[in-house]
This record gives structure tokens, sequence and C-alpha cells, in this order.
């Protein structure tokens, strides 16, 4: 059903891997689509928390290279309607209504470490590596700016976004202000379930309360491009 990306769901946990290694899982217009795809079909499943992992020695490499020559040739018009996808793409992470975690296995840049530092939790392995790294090649990260302001603030967020500086030691802070705590790399054979329940116990207790995750969390689901 996917070509990019794996979906596993084994009772209450979801485990999506970003499945392009070749590409050191760069994001594609159809990575997007079936992340979305992915996620409405967790929503009408029985999946209490999601794990976001990749395939290989990196998390997510960002963007596609292919698909960012191609914005040099487009139409303004064509370029909108790209910065749409991906808004509607990140969007959908921030606004989730039950716990994302993402096990970083290694390299997070660009709209990559987006994607990880717009999930609910951020697990990382020591040789992981974070950084909004868009500026280096002349593009400025805009739509995930808006989400990152939202959670470190301004200043720390122009820090990270223009200068698209690398973190590297994950005993320190990820690109959201967060201290990740640190998790081994996925095992295809045995998913990191008991790691992530553990994470999430306490939300757990919260959506069996509740009708929605968001409903205790207000801040998550308020949609920050509308703000």
């Amino acid at each position: 059903m996917y070509q990019t990306l794996l979906l596993e769901i084994a009772g209450n946990l979801a485990t999506i891997t970003l499945n392009r290694p070749e590409k050191r899982n760069a994001v594609s217009t159809q990575m997007m689509a079936e992340l979305q795809t992915a996620l409405d079909q967790i929503e009408k499943s029985h999946a209490r928390v999601i794990i976001v992992t990749g395939n290989g020695k990196a998390f997510c490499a960002g963007m596609d290279l292919d698909m960012l020559a191609c914005i040099a040739k487009q139409s303004p018009a064509e370029n909108q309607e790209d910065s749409r996808r991906i808004a509607k793409m990140f969007r959908r992470i921030w606004s989730f209504p039950r716990p994302l975690i993402a096990a970083v296995n290694g390299a997070a840049f660009a709209g990559g470490c987006g994607i990880a530092t717009l999930c609910d939790f951020t697990l990382a392995v020591p040789e992981a590596k974070f950084g909004y790294t868009e500026v280096k090649i002349g593009f400025l990260p805009a739509i995930v700016s808006v989400f990152l302001t939202r959670q470190i603030g301004d200043k720390r967020s122009r820090d990270l976004l223009l200068t698209g500086r690398i973190i590297e030691d994950c005993s320190g802070r990820t690109p959201d202000g967060t201290s990740p705590r640190a998790c081994k790399p996925v095992d295809r054979g045995k998913p990191q379930q008991p790691h992530a329940l553990q994470t999430s116990s306490g939300i757990l207790g919260s959506c069996r309360r509740g009708s929605r995750f968001g409903a205790r969390h207000p801040g998550k689901c308020a949609d920050p491009l509308h703000a």
C-alpha cells in the first residue's frame, strides 16, 4: 500500500517508518501524501501511541533534492501549492489527536528536523544530529518556523533557523528546546513498545479519560498557521 514508508499497527502501538534509506529518508511529494494517509489509518485504529522513525542510518534528511531542484523551474502558483502541501503535513503532525513519538535513529535535518520536533516527544540515539539546515542552500524554513517559534520562542528559533547550525550532542537539547531521552535504534523485529508506552504512560491515562488527546492540550491543537 505504501511506497515510501512502512506502517505497523500492533495493539495500542503504531509504528511509522520512513522508508527511503537510499535517499536518507528524504521527504518527497509521495511521502508527504502517504504520511498523512498513514495517520488517517492510525486514527481509525485502536492504536493509542505512534512512533515515527527512519529506516537505515538517517531519520530524515529533509526535502528530496530532486524536488528542491524543481522549485527553481516552477511558477509562483506551483511553488505556492508545494508550500500548502508541506504546511498540511506539518499541521497534521502538530494537531494529531494521539501522542506522537519521534524515535530519531540518525540525522534529522531541515524538514526531517521539523517532523522530529513537532512530535510530542523526541527520543534520540547518541549519534543523532539535528538541524534546520535549509538556510545553507538558500532556502528559508518559513513554514516550520511558525510552529517552532510557538514551541521555543522567537530568539531561540532565529538562532537555529538563521544559522543552520547542527546539534550533535544529544545529551544537550534538541531543536525544540527539550532534552531528548536516549533510545536504542529500532529493532524491526521488536519495536520500542515498552519504552514508548513508558514515555507516554501519563498521557495514555488522559486518553482513556477523554475522547481526544488535544482536549487536555489545547496548545497542541491550536493551529499556529492561523493564530
